[in-house]
């Protein structure tokens, strides 16, 4: 009778705490990762910059996955197959989600065959993959406005892409176990696309969609 007493106690302690311990750990996680860290305000608008569609692009109300390739398509080949395969092709389909990348005009040949070779190799529809084509002082100017500690080389060019909120803040981290401040995230590695790049996607989606349930949720009251 008492190793029954004790067996039924400790099943009793086990399905009172174990709540509580999963509630105090889930609150924690929200208090600390809900939020992917603003970098930056202000980030340049792009509604004035020419494009390949017929109408202009924006960062303001679009979470945008900001590049810079410049003149330098060839280097970045590569780097488009990565983040399509492991970042666009995941999310893609989120509403106001885009890919941004800032190119020098003139090179809008080679903007469609990086299109048509991604088209080919992961039969995705690239809807939301954009393009907005300037001179080599207006890429400076708009890579400027996110203050960050990337530089672009000679061909106003990086494999660093950033994420821009849908106010025009740059979004990352401020705590990253490798940099310290992690401004933007280097598409020539795999490895940092699959953990950290991933990660921060998911959470700016998800404090997004929460903020829209609250939104709806204080308009039926």
């Amino acid at each position: 009778m008492k190793n029954e007493a004790i067996k039924k106690f400790t099943v009793l302690g086990i399905l009172f705490i174990f709540p509580i311990v999963i509630y105090l750990f889930l609150s924690s996680g929200i208090n600390n990762f809900a939020r992917l860290p603003i970098l930056t305000e202000s980030i340049d608008e792009i509604t004035a910059w020419d494009t390949l569609a017929d109408a202009p692009h924006q960062l303001q109300d679009n979470i945008t996955v900001l590049g810079f390739w410049g003149s330098d398509l060839d280097q970045r080949k590569g780097d488009a197959f990565n983040l399509n395969q492991k970042i666009y092709k995941r999310f893609y389909q989120f509403d106001d989600f885009q890919f941004v990348m800032a190119v020098e005009k003139g090179q809008e040949d080679k903007i469609q065959s990086i299109l048509a070779d991604l088209e080919s190799g992961v039969g995705t529809d690239l809807v939301k993959w954009r393009f907005i084509l300037g001179s080599p002082a207006e890429i400076q100017s708009l890579f400027s406005s996110l203050k960050s500690d990337v530089q672009l080389n000679e061909k106003n060019s990086t494999s660093t892409v950033f994420i821009i909120d849908r106010k025009r803040k740059l979004r990352g981290r401020d705590d990253d176990e490798d940099v310290g401040t992690l401004f933007g995230y280097n598409t020539s590695s795999v490895a940092e696309l699959n953990s950290k790049m991933t990660d921060d996607v998911k959470v700016i989606l998800a404090e997004y969609r929460l903020a829209l349930k609250k939104n709806n949720s204080n308009r039926a009251k």
